[in-house]
């Protein structure tokens, strides 16, 4: 029995086969290539707390135990501390994972893991973050385009994007961040966007008890929004303890490299483990690691449109890679006379031709030509489309890359429906 063949082939490369080993000329890194990976962390993966008791070490036992003693002490029976709805005194699964986050931001040590606790709960109080997702802080023009949720990662983490390239037209600057009132308003969004985010974990053992945080660097404007950055970035320190497995900085220019270079050496190895540097034009390359296409926003090469969110999980897509000098064609059989097949087709950094056609299975019948070959920027977003068969055949995707000899990620989906029965 012949194994059935999969709907992706390669039928022509015309990149040229490995030379000889002694033809190809020594291969000079520029300084900015060599500074960008001197920036890219090769320290291992982040592991994220497990959050079980019996995990861990007896000394970290006994200062979660003197903690809960400390807690105790300083409250009385009727000041019962909670943060997110969880009463942090009655000794649940639940209490204990936040009370862990606060002693390893604080390395075990029980009375900084105290005071920082004490100051959390008294800014939360002041601030008003547990009733603060239900606001309306007027900041819909910024929704889903600054900071948003939006998916999750391959674990099961909720996804936090940040974008800020529109500041830089300085009119929009000007409506957020033109005085010290709306400065403050839009750290109260900013909070409000993270406490949504948090709402979604767990808070229990062995569960998702964190976020994933990525960063788009492009076009932001550092110099005006160094104000804003530090609030956040101190906010959040202080008061959201271990709330971040992953930190992903795509689009980042050369010049962040450089600065990385220069203070990773003061960070501590958890910390520096949790980061993922990504530079401009590889946002795919790099998400896909970590986050499967369909849950990729599409201005980042993934398949996720904002419309999608409305219409419950999203349909699986097949991820492949496109090789330098290939041309792939992605084969959909099948297609009866009638029927629709509606598609998406993202490849990460595009730069290269894209085609479709339906060929019948009839003999006698022309292949059409449904999209015609076109070259694809590479700030293009995802591919689509559909299209209505008159007779029974199959649709051909192709992604022609054999002008570049660079390698691409790619994701394809479809549905095909069929006619309904008059």
């Amino acid at each position: 029995m012949e194994k059935p063949q999969s709907p992706i082939s390669v039928p022509q490369k015309t990149a040229p086969v490995d030379p000889p080993e002694a033809s190809p000329k020594p291969y000079k890194k520029s300084f900015v290539t060599t500074l960008m990976e001197a920036a890219t962390l090769r320290s291992p993966s982040f592991k994220e707390d497990t959050y079980f008791v019996s995990h861990l070490k007896s000394s970290e036992k006994k200062a979660l135990q003197e903690f809960k003693d400390k807690l105790a002490a300083s409250h009385g029976s009727d000041d019962e501390p909670t943060m997110w709805g969880i009463p942090l005194r009655c000794g649940s699964d639940k209490a204990d994972v936040i009370l862990l986050k606060f002693l390893r931001a604080r390395d075990f040590r029980v009375l900084d893991s105290l005071h920082m606790l004490e100051k959390c709960l008294a800014w939360r109080k002041e601030f008003g973050a547990d009733s603060i997702t239900e606001e309306d802080l007027g900041f819909k023009e910024l929704e889903g385009v600054v900071a948003y949720m939006q998916g999750y990662d391959r674990e099961g983490h909720p996804v936090c994007y940040n974008a800020y390239g529109v500041f830089r037209d300085k009119d929009m600057y000007e409506r957020i961040f033109g005085d010290e009132e709306k400065l403050k308003k839009f750290l109260r969004w900013r909070v409000q966007v993270l406490e949504r985010g948090i709402n979604l974990l767990h808070f229990k053992p062995g569960g998702v008890n964190s976020l994933i945080q990525i960063t788009d660097l492009k076009d932001m404007p550092k110099r005006e929004l160094r104000v804003a950055s530090n609030q956040i970035l101190s906010l959040f320190q202080d008061n959201y303890p271990e709330m971040v497995a992953r930190k992903i900085f795509i689009n980042v220019p050369w010049y962040f490299s450089v600065l990385y270079s220069m203070f990773s050496p003061f960070l501590t190895q958890r910390t520096k483990s949790k980061f993922v540097i990504s530079r401009e034009g590889n946002a795919a390359e790099t998400l896909y690691k970590f986050i499967r296409p369909e849950d990729v926003p599409m201005q980042y090469g993934g398949l996720s449109r904002p419309s999608d969110l409305q219409n419950g999980p999203p349909k699986t897509a097949s991820e492949f890679t496109v090789k330098g000098g290939e041309k792939v064609n992605i084969q959909i059989e099948g297609i009866e006379a009638g029927a629709t097949i509606t598609w998406d087709l993202a490849v990460g950094g595009w730069d290269l031709d894209y085609s479709a056609e339906f060929i019948p299975n009839a003999e006698n019948s022309y292949t059409i030509a449904v999209e015609k070959p076109r070259k694809m920027s590479p700030s293009e977003e995802a591919i689509h489309n559909s299209f209505t068969s008159r007779e029974a055949g199959e649709m051909v995707l192709s992604v022609d890359n054999t002008a570049s000899r660079r390698k691409k990620v790619a994701a394809y989906r479809y549905i095909v429906r069929k006619s309904p029965i008059v």
